[in-house]
């Protein structure tokens, strides 16, 4: 590989080194996922010190075309798979479009007599039981959060058999007769992944999840559904409307 050629202007070399990388991933010499030289390999072949080198893949790092991860190299980031929108009418069946195969996979679902208090205050449950479900849900084949919801019991008895047959949230509550529901508020964050999400979400230990927390509510206010999901980031870009939709922050939210 021939080192780049310092411009008129005096483009220095790391920028030049880190545009023609730019240049190799765009038009896919480069494939998303794939390991980059190392800075030994990569000085070498742009005739270059490896400070110089590092200080390109440092420029292609904060614009988010490779991630280093330590031990192993720099990787050129693969291409999300989901941009998934948040708004008044939140669905994963809408933001992967109809025939890009989504579905939702129940892990495990239990009535819960006394629900923990988080969950009686976002739902206003008061004394009442509500339905708890752990989900899985994939994109084209591949697994992008994992997501815990509870339930209003007293509206949606049976619905965890529904999502069995139908693996669709939306179509099971339409089949106990709710036709359509809107999001009251979303709280959004990352953190690092557990080791349990980590194995379901076939994340490597380190890997950082987005974090939705939310309520869902009936068109006469009751309060239908509160979650919390966690999104791989590195396939799933969140896209709130703030036109429509009232994004809250953390010490808006009750606990």
């Amino acid at each position: 590989m021939r080192p780049p050629t310092r411009s008129a202007s005096g483009y220095t070399t790391w920028r030049l080194i880190a545009d023609q990388l730019r240049s190799e991933i765009a038009d896919g010499r480069r494939a998303p996922g794939s390991k980059l030289p190392s800075e030994g390999e990569l000085a070498k072949n742009f005739s270059v010190n490896r400070n110089t080198v590092r200080q390109s893949i440092a420029s292609l790092a904060e614009d988010g075309v490779v991630e280093t991860k330590r031990g192993r190299g720099t990787f050129v980031v693969p291409h999300k798979l989901l941009v998934h929108r948040i708004g008044v009418r939140t669905r994963l069946s809408n933001s992967a479009g109809p025939d890009d195969g989504s579905a939702i996979r129940p892990i495990s679902a239990q009535v819960v007599a006394q629900p923990p208090r988080d969950v009686v205050t976002h739902l206003e449950l008061g004394e009442r039981p509500a339905l708890q479900m752990e989900t899985i849900a994939d994109v084209r084949g591949t697994t992008i959060a994992r997501a815990t919801h509870w339930f209003d019991l007293a509206l949606t008895p049976d619905l965890d058999v529904h999502l069995r047959q139908t693996r669709s949230i939306t179509k099971s509550l339409r089949a106990l007769g709710i036709d359509d529901y809107v999001r009251t508020w979303s709280v959004v964050s990352a953190r690092t992944a557990t080791a349990e999400e980590a194995s379901h979400l076939n994340l490597t230990p380190g890997a950082i999840v987005l974090v939705v927390r939310a309520v869902d509510a009936l068109l006469d206010g009751r309060l239908l559904q509160f979650t919390s999901t966690r999104f791989r980031a590195d396939q799933v870009e969140l896209d709130i409307d703030l036109g429509t939709h009232r994004a809250r922050g953390p010490d808006d939210v009750a606990d």
